[in-house]
């Protein structure tokens, strides 16, 4: 079992609640500093912090997994490092990257039914996508590899991968390892959306097939100005003869 969880800390978690809502997100969890949302496919942590503080404004990147021992064993037997971490909220696995990243795996929760499917109210075509910084694409490609996240597409520039249990996971080329920003894919036409964002009266618009949604954390400095909700590669237009 393997699904992309990032975790986002920000200041505004009631705009965080309305936005994520109006992309057809569930809540799952709301415990005061906390709350987990889920998408048709992968999860979203939420995590309050104050205003100033270093992390207000960062998505950091993760994972959940049904075992973590089990997830730990296979990760090492296939060649990455993957750890026991004891923490004052429980056990997580720390995964230590070739390119020198670390990213925790979070035991899952079951669902009511007892799978490890997210909310049946979640829009089925919305999507959590993971983003990890990397000056080594291809190492970081292979640590998901090890993982269990399924090959989607690779080039010098970056690396998607899908999980089995939702959501997607990407290595982007960039100077130095770091958490990536949180975006989403949407496997259908972006206008709907859009459409429910503006009903919510939260800003957005779309450019070249790309969908910006105003960006909460923006507003004090601690974050780019959009959130991009890029279509899934099966809903983009073919290209064209000519291109």
């Amino acid at each position: 079992m393997l699904r992309a969880r990032p975790t986002h800390y920000t200041s505004r978690p009631d705009q965080w609640s309305t936005l994520l809502q109006a992309l057809g997100m569930v809540k799952t969890v709301d415990d005061d500093a906390w709350c987990e949302f889920d998408a048709g496919s992968g999860r979203l942590a939420v995590g309050f912090v104050e205003h100033g503080h270093p992390l207000d404004g960062s998505t950091i990147f993760g994972v959940e997994v049904g075992n973590l021992a089990e997830f730990a064993r296979r990760t090492e037997e296939d060649g990455t490092q993957a750890d026991w971490n004891e923490t004052q909220d429980g056990p997580t696995v720390r995964i230590s990257a070739e390119d020198g990243f670390e990213f925790f795996a979070f035991p899952a929760t079951r669902a009511a039914d007892g799978t490890w499917a997210t909310s049946t109210e979640a829009d089925p075509a919305l999507a959590v996508v993971g983003n990890w910084i990397s000056p080594f694409v291809g190492l970081a490609a292979n640590d998901l590899r090890n993982i269990g996240a399924r090959p989607r597409t690779e080039d010098d520039e970056s690396a998607t991968f899908t999980t089995k249990n939702g959501g997607i996971l990407r290595a982007i080329h960039g100077a130095d390892s770091a958490n990536g920003d949180l975006s989403f894919e949407y496997d259908g036409g972006l206008e709907p959306l859009l459409h429910r964002l503006t009903e919510a009266k939260i800003e957005a618009r779309i450019s070249e097939d790309v969908l910006y949604v105003a960006n909460p954390d923006a507003a004090g400095g601690a974050a780019p100005a959009s959130i991009v909700i890029e279509q899934s590669p099966s809903e983009q237009a073919p290209a064209s003869p000519s291109s």
